[in-house]
């Protein structure tokens, strides 16, 4: 996750650069069941309004929590197919809380009515996720559902009446990057606290879709919109977060906007980013799915780590016999093609590595979603690089 709040901040008050502290565990999002009331187009999960079989107790993931818990993970994110369909959802958010995790619940938002946004509000989630994936006629349709905007608006707006921290999460495409700036004035006007930006990420029914995926420029002009909206509100005093995901490039993106507009930020921000270090999938970000199987982020669902079932998830996690984990744990990655290429690898760490296997089978093959052309990274065509004039350190 690329936090461009953090940067925006960084902008406006400067902080010493200090050391880097890693997290003690990695975030894990948890796919607690895999049914759902929608069938999304972009859906990592290919989920559907059934009941699928082998998926872990209330007693097993009691067992999974208090494991996580001792190997410091620090954050949970419950999730699914829609996880507000599974009967014991808000004992599980209760075992969490009470362990000390931040708990965040992802949801379609659909199911969130006066029926259970009492028990919601009790739950005490740190943080509510709800999709849009646009204005009202765009979303139906992606979401294959009449009437799933008005559910899911009411649902958030249940949820900012009670003092729950709520965003919005947007995965853009060629058919819905038209509402963003319609979506980020909704944000505004209703007050929401967070707006997380997805880049399709080729992976479960988003893999099959593929074909619909942002031209580069129309993904540019959509990074230049956030990073223009993020800096209004800094400059308001206003406190807003805008994230993006699946996609580190999205941080080279940024210095290059930040060298535009603000030339006298650039070597601060740059040592920042370096810091940041681009994508931790398989480090710092974990994926459980409702089988119990153990992922090095969410879109890895056809690569299995192994099962809670049979290991723990704390000894899966650290195993490095496995050539995928190896190859994501290595600091720096050994990533070819532009990736390996890049002036900016530091910043972005090679980028989203599933899109580069859904594509070649290669892992390690550069990222075919980067939107940078060969001569704003200092790469020639073949993926040499080409030394830039180096920045200043701050």
């Amino acid at each position: 996750m690329f936090r461009i709040s953090q940067y925006m901040q960084e902008i406006a008050q400067p902080t010493p650069l200090g050391r880097k502290h890693p997290p003690p565990g990695p975030v894990v999002i948890w796919n607690l069941i895999r049914r759902c009331n929608l069938t999304c187009k972009h859906c990592y999960s290919i989920s559907a309004d059934k009941d699928f079989p082998g998926e872990l107790s209330t007693a097993e993931a009691y067992a999974v929590m208090d494991d996580l818990k001792a190997f410091g993970v620090p954050v949970l994110i419950l999730s699914g197919g829609e996880p507000l369909l599974r009967p014991d959802i808000f004992d599980i958010a209760a075992r969490a809380k009470a362990l000390g995790f931040y708990v965040g619940l992802s949801t379609n938002g659909t199911l969130i009515d006066e029926s259970n946004i009492d028990k919601i509000a009790a739950a005490d989630f740190d943080y509510v996720g709800i999709s849009l994936d646009g204005m009202q006629a765009t979303h139906d349709k992606f979401r294959r559902m009449p009437g799933a905007y008005d559910k899911s608006l009411h649902g958030i707006r249940l949820c900012h009446a009670l003092g729950l921290k709520v965003g919005v999460r947007f995965t853009m495409t060629q058919d819905n990057a038209h509402d963003l700036p319609t979506l980020l004035q909704l944000v505004e006007d209703e007050g929401i606290d967070r707006f997380y930006f997805s880049h399709l990420n080729y992976a479960g029914r988003g893999n099959k879709n593929r074909q619909d995926d942002a031209h580069h420029q129309m993904t540019r002009q959509a990074m230049d919109l956030l990073f223009d909206t993020c800096w209004a509100y800094q400059q308001r005093g206003l406190h807003k977060e805008f994230t993006t995901g699946n996609n580190d490039a999205d941080g080279v993106y940024l210095l290059f906007w930040v060298k535009k507009n603000f030339p006298q930020a650039e070597a601060h921000i740059r040592a920042k980013l370096a810091q940041w270090g681009g994508n931790s999938s398989g480090v710092n970000v974990a994926n459980i799915d409702n089988l119990g199987n153990v992922h090095p982020d969410t879109m890895w669902w056809h690569y299995s780590l192994g099962n809670v079932r049979q290991r723990p998830f704390s000894t899966i996690w650290q195993d490095t016999s496995d050539p995928l984990m190896v190859g994501l744990k290595a600091s720096p990655r050994k990533v070819g093609g532009r990736c390996g290429g890049c002036n900016y690898f530091d910043i972005c760490g090679g980028n989203t590595r599933v899109r580069a296997q859904q594509l070649t089978g290669d892992p390690w093959a550069e990222d075919p979603a980067c939107y940078l052309d060969d001569a704003e990274i200092g790469v020639a065509p073949g993926g040499e690089r080409i030394q830039l004039t180096p920045y200043r350190r701050a």
